[in-house]
């Protein structure tokens, strides 16, 4: 794995789209998915967490983030899960963008990339809905040529099903991927689509352990991260 914090320079590139996750990737949601966790979890008469213990949570879906906060508050059961999950939903629907907000430098590298002709894609284990409705809220909407959501197939991540039918709804060709978490890696690995790791998302190990690619820490540096995937690519021809 290549660390790009003192790599600034970009060259020419041949993707034709860039795949996204969403949650810690483009967008910091901790604020939010923890105030949702919470709401939940009181009315199941839990005790709160943390937001620093919810991003360690985040990357399986709505359905495991309870599970995991059922689990950090005294354990819990299917029958849990199921009872809580329509209001953790419903709360987090109705407030999906308090305080949630792009990651540095997003924007921009979304702008060079498109203006590159590099249409982009979202991935997300997040329901397809409530990823659209983030997305509008953010202003982005039309930039994603595809929004696959963890409900949008019969799988998600980290199987590569999830991340071939992004590409695919992308418009297809050579494709990268970004994201934040093991779950990213592993179905982007397994997809056979090289990837970028961020060093500022969810995580539950350290960033330098996730086994991508490439490590960014800002996205500065995304488009030399990239670049540096095309030359690892011709050097194994």
């Amino acid at each position: 794995m290549t660390d790009m914090s003192n790599n600034s320079a970009a060259t020419a590139l041949p993707f034709d789209l860039v795949v996204f996750d969403l949650d810690g990737t483009l967008v910091d949601t901790g604020p939010d998915l923890t105030a949702s966790l919470n709401h939940a979890l009181g009315r199941l008469g839990r005790q709160t967490v943390t937001e620093a213990a919810v991003r360690d949570m985040v990357g399986l879906g709505a359905a495991k983030l309870l599970e995991r906060g059922l689990d950090a508050t005294g354990g819990g059961t299917p029958e849990l899960v199921a009872e809580g999950l329509d209001s953790f939903l419903s709360y987090y629907a109705a407030n999906i963008c308090v305080h949630s907000r792009p990651f540095a430098g997003v924007e921009a590298a979304m702008d060079r990339l498109a203006d590159m002709g590099v249409r982009l894609a979202i991935c997300t284990n997040k329901p397809e809905a409530l990823s659209r409705a983030l997305v509008d809220a953010l202003g982005w909407t039309g930039r994603f040529a595809a929004n696959i959501g963890g409900d949008t197939l019969a799988v998600r991540k980290p199987d590569p099903a999830h991340v071939h039918e992004a590409v695919q709804r992308g418009g297809g060709g050579r494709a990268a991927f970004v994201g934040d978490s093991i779950v990213d890696v592993t179905a982007a690995r397994a997809a056979g689509v090289p990837v970028v790791t961020v060093g500022f998302g969810f995580a539950d190990r350290p960033a330098d352990q996730l086994g991508g690619d490439v490590l960014i820490h800002h996205y500065d540096e995304l488009l030399p991260a990239l670049a540096s995937l095309v030359r690892r690519g011709s050097d194994r021809q």
